[in-house]
């Protein structure tokens, strides 16, 4: 494996640039004998960019709350729940590729936030939380609200720092947002004890030294030549494009090295959209609940490209079968990652779009040069995969409304710009299937960590970032009672988001598991959500517009009803069939080639090469 050394990472050309950048170069500020620390946190986030902040305030945090009273440039959103405030800054970040902000107390408050801190890393998603504390003499003495949370959030955040000094706070606040911004990016909490923001401040905007954590941006250009090398020679080759692509803001780069080779191209979960779904050379997406075309195509290569993926157990099934002929080329901005799950013929370390730019100009190189790889029967088989087995439903033997439907006339109606936040289970994977996804950054989901009651405040929080875009939470029964207290604070605040409740009156995709390996023992998965709660007069108590929908053919009238209002949240009840189930399926374990289309049917791949 071939790297490079690690250099500075510059603000990636055409996407959001790190908010704390100009920190590095920012003369130091006037100190003023009366600025507080809590005063010179608020003047730090107002200098680096912050322009949103999602949080709930309890005593340790209210010198903080009291000097963000009067901020200018700083709209603070008063959440219900703070695991709300931590889902929001994901959706804000991953909707808008800015760093996203959630504020918490001590103790409790703060311990919320460790869900979605763990969500966001799991993802790579931008993040600041900042927390108060109890005083610093008061620590370790089981103080009223204490928690440890540094060492709490430390394993699922990029890094968490304890400000016990007011002098510190510009510099850690300033770092964090650096941090969380740059390289393979996170989330990042500054927990600040109460007396550091009480006390009188020097609020010097510089960055903290962090040998180590710059990452490389540039891959070596041996291990493109490398990489170009085996492309050239190969004759099954694959683009695995994961969440990093995104992230780096390099979908016209993926597109660019996609059409310039000819080469079929799989998006993971996390990349949907960044390749465009109706693009020919789509293969769908891989892994558990992919596309047959998708999982197969990886599985029969002889090279995979990885770009910015992770090789998760979803995507590869059981690893000893996993694509069995095929040569890895892995590129990450994260050396963690390459060969940490399979051995790599060549490693790319550097940033996506960069990598990838480096790619693109080495094959053009090699190719006018007179290289000349013959992908041709390999792409028309793919291109049979993809047309013998499209994805696709059947009607519910139960009379009921099939999910499937609902979700895909959600998307047609809703257009190619709308943003759509799912909750996690059957309908995240429904509607990642059936909508089309022809841009990044329309797609926001809980991936890596499967976070249930994420869709809402994440949906909410795309809405604050993303005002001019309609935003669709496609949530279930489930999910949806786990942080629809949200509503209320999309209501009180103005953030007319649209929830389409997938409602089958169970967990549904730990129904289907007790269906097809649990011999239909239904054990706690039953929810009775079609009689408790009544879903719209639950959003009408909320502020919001209530609908419900029973009747397929009143599926596009209630969408249409529901898209006509801009000023208000919506929440629709739509009544779905109970024993729909998400296919294809690549079960918990098993190889990608024992994926089926349909219960009990296989597909038939015909002989390999």
């Amino acid at each position: 494996m071939t790297t490079t050394t690690q250099q500075p990472a510059p603000a990636r050309p055409g996407g959001p640039t790190p908010v704390a950048a100009p920190a590095a170069s920012a003369a130091p500020a006037t100190t003023s004998p009366c600025r507080t620390g809590a005063q010179a946190l608020v003047e730090t986030l107002q200098r680096v960019g912050v322009e949103h902040i999602f949080g709930l305030p309890g005593g340790a945090v209210l010198p903080l709350y009291d000097a963000l009273y009067q901020a200018e440039g700083i709209r603070h959103i008063l959440v219900r729940h703070e695991q709300g405030a931590g889902h929001a800054a994901q959706g804000y970040a991953a909707a808008t590729g800015r760093v996203g902000v959630a504020m918490a107390t001590s103790g409790p408050g703060a311990t919320n936030l460790v869900t979605p801190l763990a969500d966001a890393n799991m993802d790579s998603v931008p993040m600041v939380a900042i927390t108060g504390n109890v005083a610093s003499t008061a620590m370790g003495s089981d103080a009223f609200q204490e928690a440890d949370i540094r060492s709490i959030s430390m394993p699922v955040t990029k890094h968490s720092f304890l400000v016990t000094r007011p002098d510190e706070i510009a510099a850690t606040v300033a770092s964090a947002f650096h941090l969380a911004a740059s390289g393979r990016p996170g989330p990042v909490l500054v927990d600040v004890a109460k007396d550091a923001l009480t006390a009188l401040a020097d609020d010097t905007l510089r960055e903290l030294p962090m040998p180590g954590l710059r990452a490389a941006v540039q891959a070596a250009p041996e291990a493109v030549r490398d990489a170009v090398e085996l492309m050239l020679t190969a004759r099954r080759p694959v683009l695995y494009v994961g969440g990093g692509c995104l992230r780096a803001n390099a979908a016209a780069q993926v597109r660019q090295l996609a059409e310039l080779t000819g080469i079929p191209v799989v998006t993971t979960l996390m990349a949907r959209g960044v390749f465009p779904d109706s693009h020919p050379q789509h293969m769908g997406m891989p892994g558990m609940h992919g596309s047959v075309s998708g999982v197969t195509t990886l599985q029969k290569s002889d090279l995979i490209i990885s770009l910015g993926a992770r090789f998760d157990d979803r995507v590869t099934g059981a690893k000893h079968t996993f694509a069995p002929h095929a040569q890895i080329i892995h590129a990450d901005i994260d050396p963690a990652e390459i060969g940490k799950n399979f051995p790599t013929a060549v490693g790319l370390l550097g940033d996506a779009r960069e990598t990838i730019t480096a790619l693109v100009t080495e094959w053009t190189r090699r190719t006018a040069a007179g290289a000349a790889p013959d992908y041709e029967a390999w792409v028309q088989r793919c291109m049979d995969w993809k047309a013998r087995y499209p994805l696709g439903y059947d009607a519910p033997t139960d009379g009921a409304m099939a999910p499937e439907y609902v979700i895909e006339r959600i998307g047609a109606l809703a257009g190619p710009d709308t943003v759509f936040a799912a909750g996690v289970g059957q309908h995240q994977m429904w509607a990642s299937q059936f909508i089309g996804y022809e841009e990044p950054r329309r797609w926001l989901n809980s991936g890596g960590l499967g976070t249930m009651g994420y869709a809402v405040p994440a949906a909410m929080g795309a809405k604050v970032g993303r005002p001019e875009a309609t935003v669709w939470a496609i949530d279930g029964d489930g999910c949806f009672q786990m942080t629809n207290q949200e509503l209320a604070t999309c209501s009180v605040e103005g953030i007319p988001i649209k929830v389409a409740i997938i409602n089958n009156a169970a967990l549904g995709m730990v129904r289907q598991w007790q269906s097809l390996f649990y011999a239909k023992r239904y054990s706690a998965s039953q929810l009775p959500s079609m009689q408790v709660p009544d879903f719209t007069m639950l959003a009408q108590a909320y502020g919001c517009v209530g609908l419900r929908c029973e009747r397929p053919e009143d599926v596009d009238r209630t969408i249409e009803t529901a898209m006509a209002v801009d000023d208000q949240p919506v929440v629709v009840d739509f009544r779905v069939s109970q024993d729909a189930m998400v296919w294809p399926m690549v079960a918990a374990g098993t190889s990608n080639d024992d994926i089926q289309y349909a219960r009990d049917a296989r597909p038939d791949f015909g002989e390999d090469e």
